[in-house]
């Protein structure tokens, strides 16, 4: 069942340019059953949403991993004596054959899958590292009316093709939560698309197509379609 949850782009709790990741964060961790674990697994950790959600929920960890390809974000990320962060591509296998541990209780990954080049190499590894997942993955649904009014195609996957992936090394069950962002102006609601990361950095639109979209979009707010992940390794 898709539940929709409706935020403001000046919403003070938070970040500016981080508003939907952070609530997405925010429930993944959320729907952990365990208040401790010994070794947790973070597949695109950026600057320490789940880190950060992990302490604020009161679940404990002996060593926390994190994975992510943007040395920048990791500069960002929390740091002390048990939290082990590692530059790489999660794409590759020498990704995962370099991390510090063979298995894991527990792998998260929030808001990070939908960038992988290359999902059954993701998706195999993290199924080798620990019986269980818990993903929050930006579809293809995301942007959708900008997308269809500007006529361009989605840089990320279909809710369907990632089902079909996951399926394919977990037993999983799935939530789709809906979100809209609303803005002030059109400028304002573009200005986000680029500066928050969502859209890959991709620019898909010519000057002159941006200004249509300015002049023309009928609409205040951005869409944003995330699937939420239950998994249990068939490995």
């Amino acid at each position: 069942m898709k539940i929709a949850k409706e935020f403001s782009r000046f919403a003070k709790d938070y970040n500016q340019h981080n508003i939907i990741q952070a609530e997405v964060a925010k429930q993944l961790v959320h729907s952990l059953n365990l208040k401790s674990y010994e070794r947790i697994l973070d597949i695109g950790c950026g600057r320490g949403e789940v880190c950060k959600n992990l302490e604020d929920n009161l679940i404990n960890f002996t060593h926390f991993c994190g994975v992510d390809m943007a040395v920048g974000m990791l500069d960002l990320h929390p740091k002390r004596d048990s939290i082990i962060l590692v530059n790489g591509d999660f794409s590759l296998e020498n990704t995962f054959t370099n991390l510090p541990y063979s298995r894991y209780d527990v792998v998260l990954s929030s808001s990070a899958l939908q960038w992988s080049q290359n999902l059954d190499i993701t998706l195999l590894n993290i199924s080798k590292l620990s019986d269980k997942a818990y993903f929050s993955i930006f579809t293809s649904g995301t942007f959708s009316s900008l997308h269809k009014f500007a006529n361009i195609n989605s840089p990320i996957y279909s809710d369907l093709y990632l089902r079909d992936k996951i399926d394919k090394y977990f037993n999983a069950k799935y939530e789709v939560i809906n979100y809209k962002l609303y803005f002030g102006t059109v400028y304002e609601m573009l200005r986000y698309i680029k500066e928050s990361g969502i859209s890959g950095g991709k620019a898909q639109l010519s000057f002159k197509e941006i200004k249509r979209v300015m002049c023309e979009y009928p609409l205040k707010y951005l869409e944003f379609e995330v699937i939420f992940v239950k998994a249990i390794s068939k490995v």
